[in-house]
């Protein structure tokens, strides 16, 4: 069993030489060895944290050949032994050939950072203003942080080349969209130390460091253009919000082009933000591109999870949203941000203090009808959407808020919910529309047109909504009510509080060759309709649980 305990690294000529040596570890190569270098003395060196005594190689056949002190040697507390104690002297040596070969002006320097002299290897490139750390200890990030200042006060240009894996690494590439690293393979009496380029997806491309080209830029490899070592722009960081954040959008007031929130698929808007507990302030939203924009006229309520986005650099900060909702009147009011009327809805003017309004005569009032919808989604008296988008997002709100409660509903019901105008569309423009509701297609998200009913069964017109946004072989599939009902077993886990394991959608893709055929009556496929009585008697349009029969 081999001993790995003991000496492996010395310096070669005195107690101050920069020039390391490994001591093979088997008994033939250090034979080897001493022949090819007979007149070498070794040394506990001081650029190893060592005593500075004299060392002696050691042959065994039983265990690993090492390196001994002398007798007369001070008394030694080296920390560190092994083969890799040595790799920044490796590492200076490496660089300093690379400059010699290029002749190029550098300084190459060995840096204790507070656990050894082999803590980093600082290169500093005098015509072009760049550094170079090899940063070979491990170190957290107020410590890089605070070393990257210290590195930038005299350099136009810093890289980092690691060589452990710590969170610095992982925090450097987000930031940066490059990343290097360094390590040494024990070959002999040397280390050779390869330079590797390493990609967003962690896989990495090492060249040895002879074959690397070092430039007034810094180390190039072979690979760096192949992984897109090219500087990005840092994203924010973000934070997670508590529930009941309002805002209103600001009228007039454009969002910045080069804001380092905007983000491909999503909008920024700048918006009066009002978080639980806290004043109103001025600040920017980050909204789904593919939803409706908001109205300045109205008051919105954010529903789900919220981030704040934090930028680098005091860059400022936007709040990051999926879905929210439109108060109504009153509650519009609570909150601060819309005051001046006693309408139902923030869109209609107040009246004019000099122009009082006539007086009505009192209406006797009329008993209490009960709406499933109105009761838990609200009335849509006075707070219809007036635009297109705006009835697209009040759609997929209600739709998602129906799987939630696990519910199905109908196109009437639809338009009870969210507004008149729907009830007035053709079926073609109802095809249309939810094609709008459902695109794009993902695979994660349900499609929501599942959900909608026509006397009990799924919407006759589903099989021309689907090949539209996308669902393969849907045009051509007898499966659709199948379907369906998967599909809304994959909304109502989706959007379940909690949320529960979601079944992969349904592949309509034939299990035969098609074969063109005379059309026959198509008979009633047994058991979807049973599923449906099944979740209608659970479940029933009035919001309340039905016992199974």
């Amino acid at each position: 069993m081999h001993d790995h305990r003991l000496v492996q690294t010395a310096v070669i000529g005195h107690k101050n030489s920069d020039d390391p040596v490994i001591l093979p570890m088997d008994a033939w190569e250090l034979d080897r060895w001493r022949e090819a270098h007979p007149g070498y003395s070794y040394w506990c060196g001081l650029q190893l944290g060592g005593c500075g005594g004299e060392l002696s190689d050691r042959r065994y056949t039983t265990k690993v050949c090492h390196f001994a002190h002398h007798p007369t040697a001070p008394v030694c507390h080296r920390k560190n032994n092994g083969e890799s104690s040595a790799d920044h002297l490796f590492i200076k040596r490496g660089v300093q050939g690379l400059l010699a070969e290029r002749k190029m002006k550098g300084r190459v320097e060995t840096r204790d950072l507070g656990t050894g002299p082999g803590d980093a290897v600082d290169v500093y490139l005098p015509e072009s203003r760049r550094r170079l750390r090899f940063q070979l200890s491990a170190v957290d990030h107020r410590a890089w942080r605070q070393a990257d200042d210290e590195l930038a006060a005299d350099a136009d240009g810093i890289d980092w080349i690691f060589a452990s894996g710590s969170p610095v690494i992982r925090n450097n590439l987000g930031r940066h969209g490059r990343f290097l690293r360094v390590r040494c393979e024990t070959v002999g009496g040397e280390r050779r130390v390869h330079i590797g380029a390493e990609a967003r997806d962690r896989t990495v491309s090492w060249t040895p460091l002879e074959n690397c080209r070092l430039t007034p830029s810094g180390i190039v490899t072979p690979h760096t253009e192949r992984v897109h070592l090219s500087p990005a722009r840092p994203g924010p960081v973000g934070f997670p919000l508590q529930a009941g954040l309002v805002f209103t959008p600001a009228p007039d007031a454009p969002a910045p082009a080069d804001s380092p929130f905007a983000a491909e698929g999503r909008r920024l808007l700048v918006a009066d933000v009002k978080p639980a507990g806290s004043p109103v302030v001025r600040g920017l939203i980050s909204l789904p591109g593919d939803f409706g924009g908001p109205s300045a006229l109205h008051v919105y309520r954010v529903t789900g999870d919220a981030r704040m986005l934090v930028g680098e650099d005091a860059a400022g900060w936007a709040v990051e949203f999926k879905r929210y909702e439109r108060l109504d009147a009153r509650a519009a009011r609570r909150t601060g941000l819309w005051t001046t009327s006693d309408t139902s809805d923030p869109a209609v003017p107040a009246a004019r203090a000099d122009r009082p309004e006539k007086p009505q005569p009192r209406r006797k009032p009329e008993p209490a009808r009960t709406n499933v919808h109105a009761s838990v989604f609200g009335s849509t008296a006075g707070r219809a959407p007036r635009t297109k988008d705006e009835l697209l997002t009040a759609v997929r709100d209600t739709l998602v808020r129906h799987a939630r409660l696990q519910r199905t509903l109908t196109w009437e019901d639809l338009a009870r919910t969210v507004g008149p105008e729907l009830a007035h569309y053709s079926t073609a423009e109802r095809q249309t529309f939810l094609v709008e509701v459902d695109s794009p297609l993902r695979e994660h998200v349900p499609v929501l047109s599942a959900l909608l009913r026509e006397n009990g069964e799924p919407l006759p017109y589903l099989s021309q909504v689907l090949p539209r946004i996308g669902v393969l072989y849907s045009s051509i599939s007898t499966r659709i009510t199948e379907w369906a009902v998967v599909e809304t077993e994959r909304a109502f886990a989706t959007y379940a509080v909690p949320s529960r394991t979601v079944q992969p959608r349904l592949s309509l893709a034939p299990t035969q060759p098609v074969v063109r055929r005379p059309a026959k009556p198509r008979k009633e496929e047994p058991g979807h309709k049973g599923m449906y009585a099944r979740i209608d008697r659970v479940w029933g349009l009035d919001g309340k649980k039905r016992g199974s029969r």
